[in-house]
């Protein structure tokens, strides 16, 4: 990999942060609700809506509600028959690790940069973590069920910032929901939205001098 001289390196970006579900791994959340509403015959639009809110609504998604809280409250709005566990495997298991994004996240931190985890996550994480070792990827962990706030709250990211000690233009964020992005371009950051694995190699490439990953 090529690598930049002293002077370029200097006003470099140091550090990369990746959303996990739809960035380093497959949207099992979104997948797995689909195949949740369509059992079910529920609107699919209503249904992820919904459920998104009651992450944070329950608090489930902060740290502050559990499993059970979150699933009654959806139970309050929707007939859904099988068990919490059930319902939850149904998420979990549409988790997948794309390998190209681990490979990624190898390489930039071969070449000196720090790489970070950043997600609006639940401890269903720590589970998908047993099963596939993500959080050994990276240097840092910054994950809403963790930190007590979410990328909702662009507040978040003024502690991420303070926890680096870095200016944001050091830092480039890749989430492949555009208003979290928009929120950290708001606080300096370099914001990417991930659209593919493809063209976000590309632009990574382009932002820290770094060839990407063969």
């Amino acid at each position: 990999m090529t690598r930049m001289t002293p002077a370029e390196a200097d006003a470099c970006i140091q550090v990369l942060l990746f959303d996990f579900g739809g960035v380093m791994a497959e949207e099992g959340f979104r997948y797995g609700l689909y195949s949740i509403a369509d059992r079910h015959g529920l609107d699919r639009h209503r249904f992820i809506t919904s459920a998104r809110d009651a992450l944070y609504d329950t608090g489930f998604c902060l740290g502050r509600g559990s499993e059970a809280d979150y699933w009654s409250l959806l139970r309050d709005q929707f007939a859904l028959t099988p068990s919490d566990a059930q319902l939850t495997a149904a998420l979990i298991d549409r988790f997948r690790v794309r390998p190209a994004m681990r490979s990624t996240v190898r390489h930039y931190r071969a070449a000196g940069l720090l790489c970070g985890l950043f997600s609006d996550q639940t401890e269903w994480l720590d589970r998908l973590d047993d099963r596939d070792g993500i959080y050994r990827e990276f240097d840092r962990l910054y994950i809403s069920c963790r930190l007590g706030r979410s990328k909702r709250d662009a507040t978040v990211f003024d502690d991420v910032l303070a926890d680096l000690g870095l200016a944001p233009d050091r830092v480039v964020f890749v989430d492949d929901d555009p208003a979290h992005v928009e929120r950290a371009r708001g606080k300096g950051i370099r914001g990417l939205v991930f659209t593919g694995e493809a063209a976000c190699l590309t632009e990574l490439a382009q932002l820290t001098g770094i060839t990407a990953p063969a």
